[in-house]
């Protein structure tokens, strides 16, 4: 059992530790939306990577962080709201990635592998690459934390400060997109924004500073991964969504026992 589950508890944990600070910002920019658009695109990065013969997580990845500063730029535009065009783009790019695939002839398609995750079925290959992607999106998010948060907090503020408030954004949304073309194996693409919102939410009714909100975050994270994957492989339930029913149980928890706000 343990050698099984060494390559998926790991790609997992990866996972856990990227998300918790990522899920953070998405938690105080109030982006969820934003972060289920980008989701929603996975498909489409999927059928187009399947069509140029690529790997469907490098259409994942390509797609996604193409949309993501697409968003950014379209953020900016007044004639629709903010939710309203990202609605929009979200259902569209999925049912765009649901039409090319049903058209791809000869290639056969794991859709709910793709929607809900099968973390279980990881292999060794897949955490060669995993592990290289999550450390450098890690890395680039250390460097470039300190100006996010500025930037969280108040985007004029932060221009006036003199830091490049649209480069931070992009590489911030970028790391974003990466996270998902992760998250698409472990949880699936569907439910990849779960596991970015619900432990940061979790951690920020315990925690006193960003960065401690952020190792909590990641910690819920990894051990909602830990428990959702224990009870897949011994109830035989769908690896994806028993991770994020965990995180939803500590999230009840943490909440109910810290029920007074901050």
């Amino acid at each position: 059992m343990i050698e099984l589950l060494f390559a998926p508890l790991l790609i997992g944990l990866m996972l856990a530790a990227v998300s918790g600070p990522l899920g953070c910002v998405v938690v105080w920019g109030r982006m969820a939306y934003f972060g289920d658009t980008l989701a929603h695109s996975a498909l489409l990065g999927i059928a187009l990577g399947y069509l140029l013969g690529l790997s469907p997580v490098i259409g994942v990845i390509v797609i996604s962080s193409l949309l993501a500063i697409a968003l950014a730029l379209l953020q900016r535009q007044h004639m629709l709201a903010n939710d309203t065009l990202l609605g929009i783009i979200a259902h569209g790019a999925l049912a765009t990635g649901l039409v090319i695939v049903s058209l791809m002839e000869g290639i056969r398609v794991d859709l709910m592998g793709f929607l809900f995750g099968d973390v279980l079925a990881s292999n060794q290959s897949d955490l060669l690459w995993t592990l290289p992607v999550a450390g450098l999106i890690l890395g680039l998010l250390a460097l470039i934390w300190r100006p996010l948060l500025n930037i969280t907090i108040s985007s004029d503020l932060a221009k006036a400060e003199g830091i490049a408030v649209t480069k931070i954004r992009f590489v911030y949304l970028t790391l974003l997109a990466c996270t998902v073309a992760i998250g698409m194996q472990v949880v699936g693409a569907l439910l990849i924004t779960a596991l970015l919102i619900i432990p940061a939410a979790t951690a920020r009714k315990l925690a006193s500073t960003p960065e401690q909100m952020a190792l909590l975050a990641s910690g819920f994270g990894g051990l909602a991964v830990l428990c959702g994957m224990l009870l897949s492989w011994y109830a035989d339930t769908p690896a994806g969504p028993s991770i994020v029913m965990a995180a939803t149980l500590m999230f009840i928890v943490v909440f109910t026992l810290k029920a007074n706000p901050r």
